[in-house]
């Protein structure tokens, strides 16, 4: 156990959740919390954020919620100095806001042609610019304290660009590269105990994707069928899938881990479909 302990204990260590309020990085923040590490629960909504939050304390953890919106870098220099007021550092910066809209997604109504420039933006906004701007905020902190772990949140899209969505898709791919560069960047900048990582979700159902996965009836869709006949475990992953890998990237076991982007997706990314 104490071996372990030296390879994965997070306990006393604080997080930045971003989009923590959400299916996926509120699973991750309750997670964290269990494990002993402090945790700032960052969204929008600070109802989500609240209510994650609140979980984590009910399970013996420390939490706390703050509106955040990744879009704003106001926003998110007053969630550090939240963060920094209240548990004094920063160790990991978990950049999961993200998602879709339904008007960045082609249909037989709404062709590629006439995908509105704004909900593109918004977007990729949200998806890389929000990634970008938490870590430059956080990643000043890092770069001061000469640690620290910056997990970003890719998806398949990033490896295998999905139909429909392309906004969503480039954004990921983008957030995949800056993985890279920004690993390189602070290690030989800055600290080589400054590492970048990041996962790619495959299928997990959230509100963001439910409308294309899921009919009214909650049967699968003809996509949703697809992505199971493509998936080699048979399933959509479960936010708790995704806990392993982030307590791994994290820990001190990944101490010589950094740039990887690490696939979580039931083996879509190995199947070729044959």
């Amino acid at each position: 156990m104490e071996y372990l302990e030296e390879l994965f204990g997070l306990e006393g260590k604080v997080a930045a959740v971003t989009g923590g309020g959400g299916v996926l990085c509120g699973a991750m923040a309750r997670a964290l919390g269990r494990l002993g590490v402090k945790v700032a629960v960052l969204d929008v909504s600070e109802e989500a954020a609240r209510k994650v939050a609140e979980d984590v304390e009910a399970e013996g953890g420390e939490a706390l919620h703050l509106k955040c919106d990744v879009t704003d870098r106001r926003s998110l220099e007053e969630a550090r100095e939240g963060t920094l007021e209240r548990f004094e550092r920063v160790d990991f910066l978990i950049n999961g806001a993200g998602g879709n809209r339904p008007q960045a997604t082609t249909s037989p109504e709404l062709p590629f042609f006439k995908l509105p420039e704004d909900a593109v933006g918004w977007v990729f906004g949200l998806n890389f610019t929000g990634t970008f701007l938490a870590s430059q905020v956080f990643g000043e902190h890092m770069a001061e304290r000469g640690e620290g772990v910056i997990l970003n949140v890719s998806s398949m899209n990033a490896l295998r660009p999905l139909t429909r969505i392309p906004a969503y898709s480039a954004a990921k791919v983008a957030v995949s590269n800056f993985t890279q560069w920004l690993a390189v960047h602070m290690a030989q900048e800055y600290s080589p105990k400054i590492r970048v990582v990041a996962i790619a979700p495959g299928f997990f159902l959230t509100e963001q994707n439910r409308y294309l996965l899921l009919d009214d009836e909650g049967e699968l869709t003809p996509r949703g069928r697809t992505i199971i006949d493509h998936t080699p475990q048979g399933r959509f992953g479960s936010p708790q899938d995704l806990v392993g890998a982030v307590v791994w990237l994290l820990s001190p076991s990944a101490s010589f881990v950094t740039g990887i982007v690490v696939p979580i997706d039931g083996g879509f990314s190995a199947f070729s479909g044959v």
